[in-house]
């Protein structure tokens, strides 16, 4: 396993890591994302209607002087997004949609205003920011004893670029969805991200702490960095795969066979949980090494 020489293509693998980063925020301003109506405001309508289909709903609807979303759930059902309609608007639509489909049966009715759907969006940013920044602090105070040959603060920067790389990716990946299938980033894909950052910093953690562990076994020894961390990362390599394909497994059926309804969020999980697998093994460690080494070049 040792022959493994991951830290030879350092460069290859933080470059790769950039582009791809790079890529997701020109996604992102160009596209824009598609926001659900827990962040922009709107009405949702959960209805369960036989023999239609998404494009004769929505020009049902659309003929009842309604625009709106409609995406197909479990069986019969179907979720309708819609901007922010009364109940008196909510009533019509129905009694509208009834007169062709008199089986219709309506499950859930959710407005959220403009105003609310500002505020889930700050508190959601601030949930990640501060997220992150406990992060990165917890990190620097448990390799605070390493200071040798980087300090320990480094440790927790990169930490925080490899997050940066795990969230960006999906969010990416999603603003085009967003135009080609109707993804959208809500609430759900919030704890997605949150969820996502726990698994991929614990991965991101083991290896760095087997890192720390190596550091402090070859103190002695005439081992440069690099070829410390590159023995950290094959020691942890089995691990990080084994645990990587326990958690995708499960996600990947779920996504085959589960309802239309729970598919964006279970796609953002596999995304993120692919791209943190990544980034624990090919850009976490690699980076440090390439900050190593410029911090003697310019030293």
């Amino acid at each position: 396993m040792q022959a493994l020489n991951i830290i030879g293509y350092a460069k290859l693998w933080v470059t790769t890591s950039v582009l791809l980063m790079l890529a997701a925020v020109i996604t992102l301003i160009v596209l824009k994302p598609n926001y659900g109506i827990d962040f922009t405001g709107g009405s949702l309508l959960e209805i369960e209607v036989a023999n239609t289909s998404n494009q004769d709903l929505h020009a049902e609807i659309l003929a009842l002087g309604k625009e709106a979303v409609v995406q197909s759930s479990e069986g019969d059902s179907y979720f309708v997004r819609l901007g922010v309609i009364t109940e008196a608007e909510h009533q019509v639509l129905l009694t509208g949609l009834q007169v062709t489909h008199p089986d219709l049966v309506e499950h859930k009715f959710d407005s959220v205003g403009p105003v609310i759907g500002a505020e889930l969006k700050r508190n959601a940013s601030i949930a990640v920011v501060v997220l992150l920044a406990l992060i990165a602090i917890y990190i620097a105070w448990a390799f605070r004893h390493v200071s040798e040959p980087i300090p320990s603060w480094k440790y927790g920067v990169t930490t925080l670029f490899t997050a940066f790389h795990d969230v960006i990716i999906p969010l990416g990946v999603f603003a085009i969805l967003g135009r080609t299938a109707g993804y959208q980033i809500d609430i759900a894909f919030v704890a997605a991200m949150l969820t996502i950052l726990g698994y991929s910093i614990n991965d991101t953690i083991v290896v760095l702490d087997r890192t720390r562990e190596n550091l402090a076994r070859y103190r002695h020894s005439t081992k440069s960095f690099g070829e410390i961390v590159n023995q950290s990362i094959v020691e942890t390599l089995g691990r990080s795969i084994n645990t990587t394909l326990a958690t995708l497994l499960p996600l990947v059926a779920i996504f085959a066979v589960g309802g239309e309804s729970t598919r964006p969020f279970v796609l953002a999980l596999i995304i993120g949980i692919v791209a943190g697998a990544y980034s624990s093994i090919f850009f976490a460690s690699p980076l440090l090494v390439l900050w190593e080494k410029w911090g003697r070049r310019t030293s």
